[in-house]
């Protein structure tokens, strides 16, 4: 019998609880949580934005049975000696091994009027990190600080809400870490399509009430200022305790720390001296410590990183490290401008090693299968991009048990069936398969089923197995 205490509530923290009662951990498992709410998906923020979700469709399924969850609870600090950990409320509680699942906290530039004098937020200023902050954003008129995947999610999210929206970028294209010149020219051109305008290169240094000032001069309009400039690990708790921390709080391949009664999983946790900051990361982080605490034999999983934008109407991710064409045997590139569309493959020994794709959404559905299997690329690269390929099952024909949510290993044919059922809505599906409750990259997807299979269903005289045949269009968008 063991006590287990994690503190933070995210979804690292749900996936190890979880995890926790797969494995028949025996004890108590405890979690603390400073928001008021119960666990919810933080990745689809920008859904609630544009409202295409409410904000309790976000929900997690609750805790097995036993699991005592505190909301509103902060932990203020760690007594290792005696194995305790201090409470906001006051109250203490005893560990034999405690989580750290804290997180990332939300960087906030040092531009002159975003916080107050006290250090706080000032009227007007919001990052993008809980619901709250989906509350705090009013008005019509929004400028989005910051064009990384966050910040270009919440300005299409925000786009298609009706609002007026400025995205503001430092540097000279959007998604710079993840993409290259030629593919961030061509997401630029989609974003002004989608009626946002970009200011590129362009720093903000100054903001006052309704108006933030970019360099130059320029003055933009604004109700409200989203800042989405990256995050930064919330190691507080594990420096006050005295907790071995660089970038994050480093952990060992067991995801422990230098005390061996504590580790620490997700977004604060620094593993083989990186910060990933994926939540397919921190889905796969959780798994292995679950199984390490019940004495379930493990080895890492090798998580490729992928990073996938989730914006209707805009097909956009990358594969593999940002260098990976540097050390690549054969480079692969398509381009089609008046289209929107831009590829480059980077292959080794027929493998992809990394990838760059705006535009190709079955080239982006395929890859991501092979990423996770490993298989070759097929010889007709064009043919593959394009999802021409004859002959064979490629990213046009996906099976019924193609899998959906990698997640959860959630297969197509799991969620028409579960459709029929009688869950009919994204939501209704997430509980009941537990798909898009990952990392969130099958959302579109799990959607675009639900529409098929709503539409086949309202065709007069078509039975539940002609429905069926929606599934195959649905499936060429399919992950």
């Amino acid at each position: 019998m063991s006590a287990v205490v994690v503190v933070g509530n995210g979804i690292a923290a749900h996936r190890l609880v979880d995890r926790l009662h797969h494995h028949g951990h025996r004890g108590t498992v405890t979690v603390l949580g400073a928001e008021p709410v119960a666990a919810y998906h933080r990745v689809l923020l920008p859904s609630v934005l544009d409202g295409t979700l409410p904000a309790h469709a976000l929900t997690l399924p609750g805790p097995p049975d036993g699991t005592v969850v505190r909301l509103g609870t902060r932990a203020v600090g760690i007594d290792r000696r005696h194995r305790l950990v201090h409470t906001s409320d006051g109250s203490s509680h005893r560990y034999d091994h405690l989580v750290l699942a804290t997180g990332a906290r939300p960087r906030i530039p040092a531009v002159p009027g975003l916080l107050t004098a006290r250090g706080r937020l000032a009227d007007g200023v919001t990052p993008l990190r809980t619901l709250a902050d989906c509350r705090r954003v009013t008005g019509g008129r929004v400028a989005v600080v910051g064009a990384g995947v966050l910040g270009v999610e919440t300005a299409l999210a925000l786009r298609r809400g009706g609002a007026r929206v400025t995205l503001t970028h430092p540097r000279p294209y959007p998604m710079n870490r993840q993409l290259d010149a030629a593919a961030g020219a061509v997401l630029a051109r989609g974003l002004r399509d989608h009626g946002i305008r970009l200011e590129l290169s362009r720093q903000a240094v100054a903001y006052a009430p309704g108006t933030l000032t970019l360099d130059r001069g320029q003055a933009i309009g604004a109700d409200t200022v989203v800042v989405c400039a990256g995050v930064r690990p919330d190691t507080r708790t594990a420096r006050a305790a005295g907790l071995a921390v660089r970038t994050g709080v480093v952990v060992d391949d067991a995801l422990t720390t230098d005390d061996p009664h504590i580790h620490a999983i997700g977004d604060c946790a620094e593993e083989d001296g990186t910060v990933p900051g994926l939540a397919a990361t921190a889905w796969h982080q959780a798994e292995r410590l679950a199984a390490l605490l019940c004495g379930v034999r493990t080895r890492p999983r090798a998580c490729a990183p992928v990073i996938r934008l989730k914006a209707p109407g805009l097909d956009v991710a990358a594969y593999g490290p940002p260098g990976a064409a540097d050390d690549a045997e054969e480079t692969v590139s398509l381009q089609d401008p008046a289209r929107g569309g831009y590829a480059r493959l980077a292959l080794r020994g027929q493998r992809l090693v990394g990838a760059v794709l705006v535009g190709y959404p079955q080239a982006i559905a395929a890859l991501g299968a092979l990423c996770d299997q490993g298989r070759p690329v097929p010889s007709d690269r064009l043919a593959f991009l394009l999802g021409t390929t004859a002959g064979r099952r490629g990213p046009v024909e996906l099976p019924d048990d193609a899998v959906v949510c990698h997640c959860n290993n959630v297969t197509r044919r799991t969620l028409a069936d579960s459709w029929r059922g009688g869950a009919r809505d994204a939501a209704a599906l997430a509980a009941a398969t537990r798909a898009t409750t990952g990392c969130g990259g099958c959302t579109g997807a799990v959607r675009d089923l639900c529409a098929a299979l709503h539409t086949a269903a309202r065709r007069p005289g078509t039975s539940m197995a002609e429905a069926s045949v929606a599934e195959t269009v649905v499936a060429k968008t399919v992950r």
